[in-house]
């Protein structure tokens, strides 16, 4: 309780000396920060330490105590709920709670909230103790691996969503954004950064959104630099030069000092991120303050030091519980187990029931415990369920996909893949009497046509991970698979009608496999080759 005060005076302080700060600096333009504006920054720098110190203690006592914390979980939820499916009086117990309520995949649950009334654009910010502890300990790791990063002036935020999935209690800009207090519009937020050539850390939503802005620029290169220019004619000679010599190594030339880059990690996302990697990222870590599904955040990332991709998860709420994943028999499992109960090496489905309604909702997306935190698992992130192909009943999943496609792109001289989606052929009518087969999308850099041959390599790639696509391929009953290869932007322009959705998911999440004719034709009308 004194540390909470303390923390409350801090924050106290912090706000009574942002109005002078910024007074000072407004008066002071192109000077070095004032000392006011280094001390607000030491403040805010304290107060993050104490709160991150503070959640760190609570997530380490949650996961040694499970049950209870996921009890308290349970409780959070049951009370903030808006309306309860079915009387739960005496369900706050996890088990007698689990009995009474059955499992609904994501689509369901949808349909029921949808059901006579249209669905509000889903929030981009998420609730609960997970999402604030994501955030303070995110901050707390970065700082402490990369330093200089939260240094005035020392990251900047290129996209309008933001990599943290709770708003900070204090100004954010006082811990090293460059961004204007606000600034939502994507050209004003780059425009800001390419300013700022000090950068140490880049920020963006997702790493498919940060792939568009990389896009973006190299698309609008001259008019940002003729932006840049009007303030810094020298800063706007750089620009040219920088995108003068190709994407590779594009960030680290635009921003000598930069360390890291900062997305948030969410389905579909690892193309992205292998592609930024690979390109415009070059050299650079990459760092996810959590893994976040719609409508919360379900991992925790606390060891930026390792591999990207392990989450711990959390007991706090929302409430989390595991459906084993069986090969075969997704769809007839039924009972859940508790994060304490999972057992190393298993594939787990995650069942999310959070705030807003008593719904104990099946996401889809699959993980895979590798470990342990405490009493906790730590999880890897595998495939999403409802990503897989199904034509004769060969049932290829996302993972297994990716696999075949990673292996055929591999063998297509100079061919870096920046993006996919596959459609069922029914979905385009397109079989014209022969045999169901795929319809699959790429976006490359590096390759502006496919040969046959090389389009051949993905059906080939297909047969060397899937026995049972091998076997209907030689009986006949599936055709090969037909590779499209797609114009620049044409990825984006099928986020930005997912987008349009009304009720679109935050963080947005990469289809990899199209189930709707009009997403389908969206990507078919941008075939180039």
């Amino acid at each position: 309780m004194l540390l909470l005060l303390l923390l409350l005076l801090l924050l106290l302080l912090l706000g009574l000396l942002l109005p002078l700060a910024s007074l000072r600096q407004r008066q002071l333009q192109g000077a070095r920060p004032s000392w006011l504006a280094g001390l607000q920054h030491r403040v805010a720098g304290a107060a993050l330490h104490w709160a991150a110190a503070w959640q760190q203690r609570r997530l380490e006592q949650s996961t040694l105590h499970v049950g209870q914390s996921q009890q308290h979980a349970l409780r959070w939820c049951l009370q903030g709920a808006q309306r309860p499916p079915c009387p739960l009086t005496g369900a706050t117990d996890t088990s007698a709670f689990r009995n009474r309520l059955p499992l609904t995949k994501a689509s369901q649950a949808q349909e029921e909230e949808s059901r006579g009334q249209e669905l509000p654009p889903t929030s981009t910010q998420y609730y609960g103790e997970v999402s604030l502890q994501a955030t303070l300990l995110g901050l707390a790791a970065l700082n402490k691996a990369y330093p200089e990063v939260l240094a005035p002036g020392g990251t900047a935020r290129v996209t309008p969503t933001s990599p943290w999935p709770h708003p900070l209690p204090w100004p954010w800009h006082a811990l090293g954004q460059v961004s204007t207090p606000g600034a939502k519009h994507p050209g004003t937020l780059l425009q800001e950064a390419l300013r700022s050539p000090g950068l140490r850390a880049l920020e963006a939503g997702t790493a498919v959104e940060l792939l568009d802005v990389f896009l973006g620029l190299e698309a609008d290169g001259e008019e940002l630099a003729e932006a840049v220019a009007a303030g810094n004619p020298g800063r706007a000679a750089e620009l040219r030069e920088a995108l003068e010599q190709g994407p590779r190594g594009l960030a680290l030339r635009l921003w000598p000092k930069l360390q890291v880059v900062v997305t948030l990690d969410a389905g579909g996302q690892a193309e992205a991120v292998a592609a930024l990697g690979a390109l415009w990222c070059q050299g650079l870590a990459f760092f996810s303050p959590a893994y976040a599904t719609t409508g919360a955040v379900v991992g925790l990332s606390l060891w930026p030091e390792q591999p990207r991709g392990l989450y711990l998860l959390p007991p706090g709420a929302p409430f989390i519980e595991l459906l084993p994943v069986t090969e075969g028999t997704q769809e007839e499992a039924a009972s859940t187990v508790l994060l304490a109960e999972a057992q190393k090496g298993e594939e787990y489905e995650l069942v999310l029931t959070n705030h807003t309604s008593l719904t104990r909702c099946r996401l889809g997306d699959v993980v895979q415990v590798v470990g342990a935190h405490n009493q906790c698992p730590v999880v890897r992130f595998v495939r999403r369920l409802g990503q897989g192909l199904n034509v004769r009943g060969e049932d290829i999943q996302e993972d297994t996909f990716s696999e075949a496609l990673g292996r055929a792109v591999g063998q297509w001289p100079g061919a870096k893949l920046l993006d996919h989606s596959c459609v069922e052929s029914s979905i385009l009518d397109s079989s014209e009497g022969s045999a169901p087969h795929y319809e699959v999308f790429v976006a490359l850099r590096g390759l502006r046509n496919l040969s046959e041959e090389n389009r051949d390599k993905l059906d080939h790639c297909l047969q060397e991970v899937s026995p049972r696509y091998k076997s209907l391929r030689f009986r006949g009953s599936v055709g090969p698979a037909r590779v499209h290869l797609l114009g620049q932007g044409a990825f984006r322009e099928l986020r930005a009608t997912l987008a349009a959705c009304p009720s679109s998911p935050f963080p947005p999440e990469m289809p990899r496999v199209l189930r709707q004719r009009h997403l389908a034709q969206c990507l078919q009308r941008r075939v180039v080759s």
